[in-house]
């Protein structure tokens, strides 16, 4: 498949792309892409998503169920259960006893359930003491159980109907208000069932019920309940051949470890464990092979595959141990273009839009810069060279594509919009980009030379070149100390602004011996650009803005044009705190944490940069996806930064190399994986982290 042109690729203006530039297939269990198709902005068509920061959504990908405060599903906006992209059931509508229950309380008891408690008074005196409790825990693999309990002195016999319907909508035409009218139901079994021309969905119950209108979609049970008494009632939800749901069944194994943490400041161990429950509820299955798992983008809106996002959660969870990394890499090099011409070696990605002053970026360059990172680290954390030798071949492809991409020239540029995505390109050079393409060349070179491969010399050349070429060509001079330029544009004209690209200058890689990649700038720049980072412009409170508040064009809901966008934030805190920033880091470090408590620890993919107040909360954009790939790794990366864990597992030793100023106070990890076997580490209020678990022979180096 090509790299995607503006013309031909499916584009979300918001940056949320359809995975590989297609929708999946509901069938294959990959997951569908959900964020409605649009077009580059400018252009009619574009599709507005409806606010989901407020729904409680339940995600166990594919299938997920979205509901709002109150427990009843009315089919109103985004409220139901959806699987691969489908609505499955749309109203579940309660009654007891004629009336419907008074909802007191909603919340969410994990990354795929939902508790929801209501009260219902049938006294017929003047009380207002509740006689019946009424919950309702609603599971996003399509369950839902509702359990009565009384609070009244004497037998109790309660009618309770439900009332069911759906659409079988899509969720692209659910969330541009399109989703079509309510099906027919007939009766099937213990429960009902509603058809359309490709999706059949059956609603069953346990117990069975007494009676059932298929015209008004109604279940009807006669329920005795005794004093104190409990009775339940179970309803299932899904396809009529429902295949399995989940990428990891019950009882098998996941490719994440159960990491946990402890330590002083109590948002740490909430924060991992939640960004473990998300990242679990976001894995599927590749279809090719089954036992290759990756991340879906993100819930509601990009419930498939991301590429670009996929390998950069990957990367930051590499300290939960490698198979996660080799399933997603193992997935996209099937989608890898292969053969001649100047797209062989890529693999696809559709278009993310970059803000105002730049042209749509491409998901598909970055995810192919990424892949041999990625393979790289994963084998310094341990992943078998069985399996870094599979994956190798893949890798020099994607290292051949970027040497042809730039031939003899100095930086990697981005696709001209309408061109061929493949052929030599006048620009625009983001600095981003050339900081991906340089981290690729030296990682990739590491990688090799390890095996005996050639061209490593080549690209460690082409990268020193490029390295001091933009230390000139990229840097602006002026009289706060300078900047480094966001990109670089035909007729050598310099786009002047700061956001978060330039996060990706600090973000080098970890080569052998637990030493990190140079980077791009010389060193009085680096700390320059720490200084702009750690400043009142780019760091909101709440993290690092995408784009400094004193620029041209600051929008605090801009997705890269001012909001806080988790993952970015989390590649300045670990950039900063290697390169020595340490005051930088952990102000940013101790923002993001505090909007994850905010959040209730499920950090969204971006929040608005409005400055933090005292007292105050972050804003939530409406359309941040709800858990995100992206921001759930982001958590694991966070706090592993603070142990500075480098591991070499080819050679058998580790590095440590904390963040001295102990920024949350004493933290501990267990349960990381270092060369295939658990690995704790505890750090002390003084900054001197001791291993506490590590694999049999595996040295602490210097």
């Amino acid at each position: 498949m090509p790299l995607p042109t503006p013309s031909a690729t499916p584009f979300d203006p918001s940056g949320r792309p359809p995975a590989l530039g297609r929708p999946a297939q509901p069938s294959t269990g990959r997951g569908a892409v959900l964020a409605p198709q649009t077009t580059p902005a400018g252009q009619h068509g574009t599709a507005h998503l409806p606010s989901a920061h407020t729904a409680l959504v339940c995600v166990a990908l594919p299938g997920l169920a979205i509901s709002t405060e109150r427990a009843q599903l009315t089919g109103d906006g985004l409220e139901g259960f959806y699987r691969s992209g489908r609505r499955m059931l749309s109203r579940c509508r309660l009654r007891v006893a004629g009336r419907e229950p008074l909802d007191v309380q909603a919340r969410m008891l994990a990354a795929d359930q939902a508790h929801f408690v209501a009260t219902l008074s049938l006294s017929r005196d003047t009380t207002p003491d509740p006689d019946v409790l009424v919950e309702r825990t609603r599971y996003a693999d399509g369950r839902e159980r509702i359990t009565l309990r009384s609070a009244a002195h004497r037998p109790l016999r309660l009618p309770v109907e439900v009332a069911l319907g759906t659409d079988l909508a899509d969720l692209r035409a659910v969330a541009t208000g399109r989703p079509g009218p309510d099906l027919p139901a007939s009766v099937h079994d213990c429960g009902m069932r509603w058809s359309s021309a490709t999706v059949h969905s059956v609603v069953t119950a346990d117990p069975p019920p007494s009676d059932a209108l298929a015209s008004a979609g109604l279940l009807r049970w006669e329920i005795d309940l005794p004093p104190g008494g409990t009775r339940s009632v179970e309803l299932r939800v899904g396809p009529a051949r429902a295949g399995p749901l989940r990428a990891v069944a019950h009882g098998a194994t996941s490719p994440l470890a159960p990491a946990r943490a402890t330590g002083d400041d109590p948002r740490v161990p909430a924060l991992l464990r939640t960004s473990l429950a998300d990242l679990q509820a976001l894995l599927l299955r590749d279809p090719v092979r089954a036992s290759d798992t990756y991340l879906a983008g993100g819930a509601p809106w990009r419930c498939g595959m991301a590429p670009a996002e996929a390998l950069a959660a990957a990367r930051m969870t590499l300290p939960l141990g490698t198979r996660l990394a080799a399933g997603t890499l193992r997935t996209l090099a099937r989608t890898q273009e292969v053969g001649a011409g100047p797209r062989s070696g890529s693999i696809p990605g559709p278009l993310r839009q970059a803000g105002a002053q730049l042209p749509p970026s491409c998901t598909g360059q970055e995810a192919t810069l990424l892949f041999p990172v990625v393979l790289a680290e994963a084998r310094r954390w341990g992943l078998s060279e069985r399996e870094t030798e599979e994956l190798l071949p893949a890798a020099e492809r994607c290292l051949g594509w970027l040497r042809t991409a730039v031939g003899d020239g100095t930086y990697l540029a981005d696709p001209r919009p309408g061109a061929d995505p493949g052929a030599h390109s006048t620009g625009p050079w983001r600095c981003e980009t050339q900081a991906h393409a340089h981290r690729a060349a030296l990682l990739g070179a590491d990688l090799l030379d390890a095996y005996g491969r050639g061209g490593g010399a080549e690209l460690r050349e082409w990268a020193k070149g490029m390295r001091t070429a933009f230390q000139e060509d990229f840097w602006i001079e002026d009289r706060g100390g300078g900047r480094p330029a966001a990109a670089r544009l035909p007729g050598d004209r310099l786009l002047p602004y700061l956001g978060t690209g330039s996060v990706h200058l600090l973000d080098t890689g970890l080569l052998g011996a637990g030493e990190q990649a140079p980077g791009l700038l010389a060193g009085a720049q680096t700390e320059q650009l720490a200084r702009l980072l750690g400043g009142p412009a780019m760091d909101s409170g709440w993290g690092l803005r995408s784009l400094g508040a004193k620029e041209a064009g600051y929008n605090p809901f801009g997705h890269r044009s001012g909001a806080v966008r988790v993952h970015e934030t989390a590649l300045a805190v670990a950039g900063l705190a290697a390169a020595g920033y340490e005051k930088e880091a952990g102000s940013l470090l101790r923002g993001v944490l505090s909007a994850a408590e905010a959040f209730g620890h499920r950090l969204p993919e971006m929040y608005a940069g409005e400055q933090r107040v005292e007292g105050g909360a972050p804003v939530p954009h409406p359309t941040a996806c709800r858990p995100a790939a992206t921001a759930a790794a982001a958590g694991v990366l966070l706090l592993t930064t603070l142990a500075g864990v480098r591991p070499d597992a080819p050679a058998s030793t580790v590095t440590l190399r904390p963040v001295r100023g102990a920024p949350l106070g004493e933290i501990g990890l267990t349960g990381l994986r270092v060369a295939g076997a658990p690995f704790s580490v505890r750090v002390s209020r003084l900054g001197l982290a001791l291993v506490e678990e590590a694999a049999d022979g595996l040295q602490l180096g210097a």
